[in-house]
């Protein structure tokens, strides 16, 4: 649609309490024959009066509340240069490359950049809002993360330059502070564990630019995982849309119970599905960029699954409700290593928390505090236990150990499956990390139940039910044990990332492809 053009069908605005007073009317001339039945046996039913009793008071005006915190909305203008744009562009295409079809959809909405040229400098437009009367901003991290000069401007169209006091990525949070002579207006964070499913909320920003707007909307979802780190998100139909980034959403007392921060659009503009970084997880991280200028988070060091009912059958588990995270891998020398954690283990619970769904034990552990004793209920070979861990600080980069390449080529093959040993050639075709141990599959039978499933040439077997696979032989003779059972779980490693697979074989008859 061109910019400015209405969206006019030529018929007059329509209130919720006239929609109501029609629909009861139309229903009063369907049961016109049941009315006059009635009233002859002496009962006389008025729908349509009973329907205009009941009709619901309009909702209340927004205006008191916007008036309240509008002052402390602000926009900012980031100026970044097109060098700047085009590698964030890049990184963000190259991300998409191994994204999931939701995470696709899934847009930031910041810029109003346009084109732009080399060495050129160009604009970036979001939200944010004042959090303190001496001048700290909560705004996104994208919108700021490039910005050689960045502006607040305020909703009296003062300009005031601002300085980066700290950045997290992880929940695309950033800190920003201005100066001013005067005390500014600020805002309260409210408590985010108190929002339910249907509470009215409204966001307030800078969409496209125009200048600051207010929508409003209810909450949709909570603990939504959108692959964005280890928190969780709020969902929100308020509509929203590129600009409103960093913009606060507030409950109907006036709080902050939300940041902006993504929508889910085919397009880039609102479908009325958007998210919002939860206020007490916000408190948390803004506290610590003011404090620190970063954000340190708890790490144990280990990669996790969620468990699908052909894994949970292969461990034992009830496949109509599996529950739990699954230990993929665990990083050597880690809090995990050291308190005896295994692949395969299936963590149940985390300091006194049931882990429901596989998202919620990143989020305990990162909230754990540095040097905290962590307690995880843990389920190995049909038992459950209690495994102490310590929580560290999370590394820039998780220690990894290096392992020996492997050395001549040996092969063999089982359900369709040509297995091989690990050689340097292997590891450079199939970009194998010199870290990880196994039996490489090099070719797989169009019939073979493992195709299916999805393994691909260059996927590293690291054990079957369990236990490792050391050389092809031994891993063929293990994975042909193990099929009259109906379901192996097989550890596989595809460049890097280790997962857990249920690989069903019954009734299954694979034959291996020419050479």
């Amino acid at each position: 649609m061109p910019f400015g053009q209405h969206l006019d069908t030529g018929a007059p605005p329509v209130s919720l309490r006239s929609t109501l007073i029609g629909a009861a009317a139309a229903l009063t001339l369907a049961l016109m024959p049941a009315l006059a039945s009635a009233q002859t046996n002496g009962t006389d039913k008025n729908i349509t009066a009973q329907v205009q009793k009941e009709t619901p008071v309009a909702l209340p005006s927004l205006n008191p509340l916007v008036q309240r915190v509008l002052p402390a909305v602000v926009n900012i203008s980031a100026q970044i240069t097109s060098e700047a744009a085009a590698q964030t562009d890049q990184s963000a295409d190259e991300s998409d490359q191994s994204s999931t079809p939701f995470d696709e959809l899934l847009k930031r909405f910041f810029e109003n950049r346009g084109t732009p040229q080399t060495g050129r400098e160009v604009a970036a437009l979001g939200s944010g809002f004042i959090v303190d009367p001496t001048g700290y901003i909560v705004t996104n991290n994208h919108v700021v993360a490039n910005g050689a000069k960045i502006t607040a401007i305020l909703q009296d169209n003062s300009r005031h330059p601002a300085k980066v006091i700290g950045r997290d990525d992880k929940t695309d949070l950033a800190l920003i502070k201005i100066d001013s002579n005067d005390k500014l207006p600020f805002i309260g964070w409210g408590d985010s564990d108190q929002s339910k499913v249907g509470d009215w909320v409204a966001a307030v920003g800078n969409p496209f630019g125009l200048g600051g707007t207010v929508t409003a909307g209810i909450i949709s979802a909570l603990g939504r995982n959108i692959n964005e780190g280890p928190y969780d998100f709020i969902q929100i139909d308020a509509p929203i849309n590129r600009g409103n980034s960093g913009g606060p959403t507030f409950n109907l007392s006036g709080e902050v119970i939300g940041i902006n921060t993504a929508i889910y659009s085919p397009s880039g503009g609102s479908v009325g599905i958007g998210f919002a970084v939860p206020s007490n997880t916000a408190k948390s991280v803004v506290a610590q960029l003011k404090e620190k200028g970063h954000v340190t988070r708890g790490w144990l060091g280990i990669a996790i699954q969620s468990i699908s009912p052909n894994i949970a059958k292969s461990l034992g588990l009830d496949p109509e409700k599996p529950t739990g995270a699954l230990v993929a891998s665990v990083t050597p020398e880690s809090p995990a290593a050291k308190a005896g954690l295994k692949p395969g283990d299936v963590i149940l619970g985390a300091q006194g928390h049931p882990i429901k769904a596989v998202h919620d034990l990143p989020r305990l552990v990162a909230a754990a505090p540095i040097g905290q004793k962590f307690e995880l209920t843990v389920r190995r070979s049909s038992k459950e236990m209690t495994v102490s861990a310590m929580i560290a600080a999370m590394p820039e980069t998780p220690q990894q150990a290096a392992a020996t390449p492997s050395g001549g080529r040996e092969e063999a093959t089982a359900l369709g499956l040509q297995l091989s040993s690990i050689s340097p050639e292997l590891r450079r075709q199939f970009k194998i990390p010199k870290e990880v141990e196994g039996v490489a599959v090099t070719k797989i039978a169009s019939d073979s139940p493992a195709g299916s499933l999805g393994i691909e040439p260059g996927d590293v077997i690291v054990s079957v039910d369990q236990r490792p696979a050391t050389a092809p032989q031994q891993t063929a003779a293990a994975l042909k044990q193990a099929a009259p059972q109906g379901t192996i779980l097989l550890l596989i490693n595809r460049r890097g990332n280790s997962q857990f697979v249920g690989l069903s074989v019954s009734g299954t008859g694979s034959s291996m492809p020419p050479r």
